[in-house]
């Protein structure tokens, strides 16, 4: 299967907590190594992925963290004006409009109004063009909500086709679904752990994606796998040694449901599943990314990894 270096947009989703910035993070560092000019974009939250690669937050600014990699974090205030000005075109009827406090007071009504804005300002920055014509951001990783808000943040364009009137609006709806359904520029790569809720979580997502929203799944991360080390042999071995079999015991079930946990994702997704083994380690930093990244080469390069 073709690894992701052949999208362009990259949207990394799951369950909450089940490491899906981790993951977003070693992407998008291995975009970068690349050689790809590569955003990673999170989405009005508390920073995670600048401080996951060893760099302070940058905010809602566009900001450059090294080598081909910037990041931002897409703020609804800030989304607003920007967002406002690129489909209205004028500042001034920008100020008019959107700095006024009766007509902001009753933007707050307007359903789908932040969503919209946070995903136009991020798909924006999909379609920017170097002088050349040529997209500025070889690579856009969106580190998107967790499952349930995903689907409705992902939702908003055709929500807005369905219900407003012809109109710049909808027309900025329409180019934000075509590159969404796009399945040559756009891939979703949900996220999981091996247990039984986030796996369901992440079948519901992936029909949710699919269904609703009309993203590709790429494929699924099976993060803070539990690799086989001790073998049934070994476990007779250590039955004179509680303590150590206790400790061999527990590894042994969890690499079981890890395997349990892997099948199940494969049966139903129909797409390669790539694990990410457990990192144990007293602080989760960029030498931690960077062990998570080439457990990711597979997936990226669509070969395995070294």
């Amino acid at each position: 299967m073709a690894g992701l270096l052949d999208k362009r947009v990259w949207i990394v989703s799951g369950k909450g907590g089940v490491g899906k910035s981790t993951i977003a993070a070693a992407l998008a560092l291995r975009s970068a190594r690349a050689g790809r000019r590569t955003l990673v974009c999170e989405i009005n939250t508390q920073e995670r992925i600048s401080r996951l690669l060893g760099h302070k937050p940058v905010g809602p600014e566009v900001t450059k963290l090294e080598d081909n990699l910037w990041a931002v974090d897409v703020r609804p205030q800030e989304a607003m004006r920007e967002y406002a000005l690129m489909v209205l075109r004028f500042e001034t009827l920008y100020k008019t409009v959107f700095e006024n406090k009766v007509v902001r007071y009753f933007l707050r009504f307007i359903p789908s109004l932040q969503e919209l804005v946070l995903l136009g300002k991020i798909l924006f920055h999909a379609q920017e063009k170097r002088p050349d014509g040529k997209p500025l951001w070889d690579t856009l990783v969106m580190d998107a909500p967790a499952t349930g808000h995903a689907i409705t943040f992902l939702r908003v364009p055709q929500v807005l086709l369905q219900t407003l009137p012809p109109g710049p609006m909808t027309r900025e709806a329409l180019k934000m679904r075509d590159i969404l359904e796009d399945p040559a520029t756009t891939a979703a790569v949900l996220v999981s752990l091996p247990e039984e809720l986030p796996v369901n979580e992440t079948l519901e997502l992936h029909a949710a994606l699919r269904d609703q929203v009309k993203v590709r799944t790429h494929a699924a991360v099976l993060n803070a796998a539990f690799l086989e080390r001790f073998t049934e042999d070994d476990l007779e071995a250590l039955v004179d040694q509680p303590e150590l079999l206790r400790v061999a015991r527990s590894h042994h079930d969890r690499a079981a449901q890890t395997v349990l946990a892997e099948m199940k994702l494969e049966r139903n997704l129909h797409v390669p599943v790539h694990q990410v083994p457990r990192i144990f380690t007293p602080a989760f930093d960029r030498s931690a990314i960077e062990q998570v990244m080439g457990y990711l080469e597979p997936l990226v390069t669509g070969k395995d990894g070294a």
